[in-house]
């Protein structure tokens, strides 16, 4: 084997750095923003809010509570969950999938498992030490074939061949029985973490079980020396015992979580499935409030705006103080071109939303630059900027203070921030125009021309 191609298979077996599922899908980045956008994110802060009440405990129990980590959700239909420096990213066919918050939580207690035990930075060491090991078998090899060349010795040059492929082979084998040993690891640090926090290791259980079951339905005959990952049944072994030790292994998510859950699978499958997929989802309750969130749903999005804004006071009426029944009532009078109204309710929104998302005031700011009265965009402003200062990298957000700006006649602001928005979105040399521009507008020194410096003088990160 060439060197090229040893350095893509080794690239190739990155990939599956910290995923759950049997094989990974993306490799580990220098630049954990670059990797982060070529990824078709979701945002949604219903989801996001739960998710992270999923995770809370368990990065606490992990110590990682005060690590900055992120959890991004990623619009992919498979069943997976990964890491890259100090985010989480999580497949919304994973949250659509699982039945019960636990096997969620079992989820992200594996990957918090392999960020507290600094997996990533070792496997790049193994990574390097692969490279390395293959270098030197190719050099080996190369030398006996010229030596065999030289000499004209035809076994000589053949096993010259023989050695290089084999050291590139056996650098492979050894960091993919690497990546094994640390997938167990993070499971046995998955069960320390759930059982510190009093909660089941059956979701984790169930969760290989799916693997074990999708797997025999496929047909295939996988090499277990050949994957980055344990075999379903091999792991559900090792830790089923240590699972069923624990006095809380027939503990059950709460109603309430239950539903929270329910309801966010019913919005995830109405946005990428359609009607047919979140009615099966909930054949078992038709008539419980999560179908009727999903029914809301599907009629904002395919229906009569008036027959879903009557649809969704309905469900305000059981839940008065839930704040993202408010912001879906804000996109349905958004979609009915009624923008006053629409802000009056995604105001209430960001006044009930207990966890302060940096989503809902963007979403106010954008009804209210919709009703372009000179009052309601400079309230828009300072709505969007509140959502921006929660939520930085919301590039969405710059887009809509830009406009907000542009339409007060503010231009210096309104090309900040839209080289702001570029910036977060990882289109570099757009932003770095736009904030040339920007600071010619502003004075020198003053914090917008600061800014704009920065993200001029922002070094791209070289493309691995």
């Amino acid at each position: 084997m060439q060197i090229g191609s040893l350095s893509k298979a080794l690239s190739l077996s990155a990939r599956s750095l910290a995923a759950l599922s049997l094989a990974a899908t993306l490799s580990v980045t220098a630049s954990v923003t670059a990797f982060a956008q070529n990824l078709p994110i979701v945002r949604d802060a219903e989801i996001e809010a739960l998710v992270r009440d999923y995770a809370r405990p368990i990065l606490k129990a992990a110590g990682l509570s005060k690590s900055g980590i992120d959890i991004i959700l990623v619009n992919d239909r498979s069943f997976n969950a990964f890491v890259a420096g100090r985010r989480m990213f999580i497949n919304t066919g994973a949250l659509l999938q699982s039945e019960t918050p636990n096997e969620i939580i079992g989820v992200i207690a594996h990957e918090a498992g392999h960020i507290a035990g600094g997996h990533q930075e070792r496997l790049r060491e193994q990574i390097a030490r692969a490279q390395t090991m293959a270098i030197v078998a190719s050099l080996l090899g190369a030398g006996a074939i010229v030596a065999g060349a030289a000499t004209n010795s035809g076994e000589l040059a053949q096993a010259g061949g023989g050695i290089a492929m084999g050291g590139g082979e056996m650098a492979r084998r050894g960091l993919l029985g690497y990546q094994r040993t640390e997938e167990v690891t993070a499971d046995r640090s998955a069960i320390s973490y759930l059982e510190a926090t009093g909660q089941s290791a059956k979701g984790m259980l169930t969760t290989f079980s799916r693997f074990q079951s999708a797997l025999a339905l496929s047909g295939s005959r996988v090499d277990p020396y050949q994957v980055s990952h344990p075999m379903p049944r091999e792991r559900i072994a090792n830790l089923e015992e240590l699972a069923k030790r624990s006095p809380y292994y027939n503990r059950e998510d709460s109603a309430t979580l239950q539903q929270r859950h329910d309801m966010m699978r019913a919005k995830i499958a109405v946005h990428t499935e359609g009607q047919g997929a979140f009615s099966r989802l909930l054949r078992k309750n038709p008539g419980g409030l999560a179908a009727q969130y999903g029914d809301t749903l599907n009629t904002y999005l395919n229906g009569n705006p008036r027959s879903a804004l009557s649809k969704v006071d309905a469900l305000i009426k059981q839940q008065p103080k839930n704040p993202y029944f408010q912001e879906l009532r804000g996109d349905i009078l958004m979609k009915a071109n009624r923008p006053a109204d629409a802000a009056e309710s995604y105001a209430r929104a960001v006044r009930l939303d207990p966890v302060k998302s940096g989503i809902l005031p963007i979403s106010y700011g954008q009804a209210l630059i919709a009703m372009g009265t000179r009052d309601s965009l400079e309230k828009a402003v300072t709505q969007i900027r509140t959502g921006l200062e929660r939520d930085r990298e919301n590039s969405i957000g710059y887009r809509y203070l830009a406009q907000a700006y542009g339409q007060l006649g503010d231009i210096p602001e309104a090309e900040l921030a839209t080289a702001e928005g570029h910036f977060y979105r990882g289109a570099y040399q757009d932003a770095k125009i736009f904030a040339m521009r920007a600071q010619q507008r502003f004075k020198r020194g003053a914090p917008g021309w600061v800014r704009a410096q920065d993200i001029i003088n922002f070094r791209t990160p070289r493309k691995k």
